[in-house]
């Protein structure tokens, strides 16, 4: 993943005050909501997995998540040594409203694309995404 190592894309330098929900975290945090919106309470651990990061900076994603009310710290009915992670409403609220406006900025720069050069288009995104895959 493009998160990779230490300075990897999405580290400080680009993303850790960068595109996320409220511009903390950039492409990992809106990540980080995506899961906990579609997949419900997390570990850390189970975070860091699901988008692609190591652990300590999912703990700093985290940490920046909770402070800005997007996640909140429960405890986990399975071990009360460990603590869950589960989105809010305000998080729920900045993902939808991240994604409307990514929306919107795609439908925009495509409005002044033909059908056929929109069909292309999309034929070509899937043949990069299926090579990056791999």
């Amino acid at each position: 993943d493009h998160e990779g190592g230490p300075r990897g894309h999405g580290e400080r330098g680009h993303g850790e005050h960068g595109h996320g929900p409220h511009g903390r975290g950039g492409p990992a945090a809106l990540r980080l909501l995506a899961v906990l919106a579609a997949a419900g309470p997390q570990s850390v651990n189970g975070l860091a997995d699901a988008i692609g990061v190591d652990q300590p900076r999912a703990s700093r994603l985290v940490r920046a998540a909770v402070e800005s009310g997007h996640v909140r710290r429960d405890v986990d009915p399975a071990d009360a040594r460990r603590s869950i992670l589960a989105i809010t409403e305000s998080g729920r609220t900045a993902l939808h409203s991240t994604l409307g406006r990514r929306r919107e900025a795609v439908e925009s720069a495509l409005a002044g694309f033909t059908d056929d050069e929109r069909t292309e288009f999309a034929r070509l995104l899937r043949k990069f995404a299926d090579a990056w895959r791999a």
